[in-house]
């Protein structure tokens, strides 16, 4: 669903405020859940640069993500694109986002997405999922938001060991969250 539990966005928040990141790429953000969260967070000066790639175009104007004639809403930059598709460059940010989004894709386009996104130059990835069975088919007409692969809290600790880095976790009831940094 283009909405996210409230799980884990403390642990989030935590992070975006350790990390300060001055450029955030937000892949499927659906309603902008952590644009919300974390933009009234953000430290004084120059303002962060909010990227967002979103795979169903109705969600554009349905959570305001994006006005193209006043160039407001909740990113800076929209792209409208599968984001296995987009272009690397779209990745070379301080910090990319996946809030509820690699449960929405085979595991193995979920590994070789995040691979990506690490061989691109991302700084930081905050990766959030179901880690319990969350069978979930199309919502309000998107073939995308149903649920494809059902993951463990072990395996995503695996693929982000593989990548290098970092990485801590914070695992609830119902969601893992995982913030992956190059930095060591």
């Amino acid at each position: 669903m283009p909405t996210s539990d409230a799980e884990g966005k403390d642990w989030s928040l935590e992070r975006f405020l350790r990390h300060l990141p001055r450029t955030v790429c937000d892949v499927g953000p659906g309603e902008g859940t952590y644009a919300k969260l974390f933009r009234p967070h953000e430290p004084d000066g120059p303002g962060v640069w909010w990227t967002a790639i979103e795979i169903h175009k109705p969600y554009v104007a349905k959570y305001k993500l994006r006005n193209t004639k006043t160039r407001t809403g909740m990113y800076d930059e929209l792209h409208v694109e599968d984001a296995r598709e987009s272009e690397e460059h779209l990745f070379l940010r301080d910090l990319v986002i996946l809030g509820d989004v690699l449960e929405h894709m085979s595991r193995e386009d979920a590994v070789a997405l995040l691979e990506r996104i690490e061989r691109a130059g991302a700084w930081n990835i905050l990766v959030s999922l179901p880690i319990v069975e969350s069978v979930q088919g199309e919502v309000d007409g998107n073939s995308h938001e149903a649920h494809v692969h059902q993951w463990e809290a072990g395996d995503m600790d695996q693929v982000l060991a593989a990548l290098g880095g970092r990485f801590e976790s914070m695992l609830g009831h119902t969601l893992g969250c995982w913030w992956w940094s190059r930095r060591t």
